[in-house]
Formats: C-alpha cells, sequence, structure tokens
C-alpha cells in the first residue's frame, strides 16, 4: 500500500501505469477543490498543465484531461484524496511524493519478515 503526498506527481503516476490504484491507501493532496465542479477542475488543469502551479507533471498534456479526471474522480469518490487545507491546515513540498505502508507483522509472509528485518538493520546503522 502507497500514500501518496502530490496530487500532480501520485495522478501522473496512475496514468503511466507506474502505481496501481488499487495500491494506493491514499494521496495527501495539497489542494483544496472538488474534481465534480467543472470550475474548479478547470483551474486545477490550468495550474498543473501550464505550470500557474509550478508543477510541471501534466506540462503539454493537451490530450488527457478527461483521462486525469476520471483518475482524480475515482480516488476522490473513493476516499482516496485528504486535503488537509480544507481543515486549514499545510503539507508541505517534499522532494518525494510515495510512503509504502508496512504489512503489519502478523500478516508478513517470510519474504516480507526478512526484508522489513533487514530494513530495520540499516536503519539502525545510520542513526
Amino acid at each position: 500500500m502507497k500514500v501518496g503526498l502530490s496530487l500532480s506527481r501520485c495522478v501522473r503516476d496512475i496514468v503511466e501505469a507506474r502505481v496501481l490504484y488499487e495500491d494506493i491507501l491514499c494521496i495527501i493532496a495539497r489542494t483544496d477543490f472538488d474534481p465534480h465542479n467543472d470550475t474548479q477542475w478547470n483551474q486545477i488543469w490550468d495550474g498543473y498543465n501550464y505550470g500557474g502551479m509550478s508543477n510541471p507533471e501534466w506540462a503539454g498534456n493537451t490530450e488527457g484531461k478527461e483521462v486525469y479526471r476520471n483518475v482524480v474522480i475515482q480516488l476522490y469518490d473513493g476516499g482516496k484524496i485528504h486535503q488537509p487545507r480544507r481543515f486549514g491546515s499545510h503539507v508541505p513540498r517534499l522532494s518525494y511524493y510515495w510512503l509504502d505502508c508496512v504489512v503489519p507483522a502478523d500478516e508478513m509472509n517470510p519474504a516480507q519478515q526478512n526484508a522489513w528485518d533487514q530494513y530495520q538493520t540499516l536503519t539502525g546503522l545510520s542513526r
């Protein structure tokens, strides 16, 4: 499972099939809009597509407007877009935008447990 930290980058990854919808827990977006609202969607699209929001992830994409919107609506209707700005909070812009969630220990298979143990060892060495 993945948590996304950038609507534009995460949606681009979904459209380009680098990340599957089924693998997304949620996307924490820096936006406050409803993709069903044509005016709000057009503002988001123009901002991302033409760089007005300094997010070039969709730049130059003139053919995919409805493809992107359909993905955003699917995420929005599925409860997978969290918009802290709606509640007066903000999400900082980070250099990374996907976080992988860890499987609970009692649900890990042996390979996952081994990978987790190795990860824990490596992070312990870097402290």
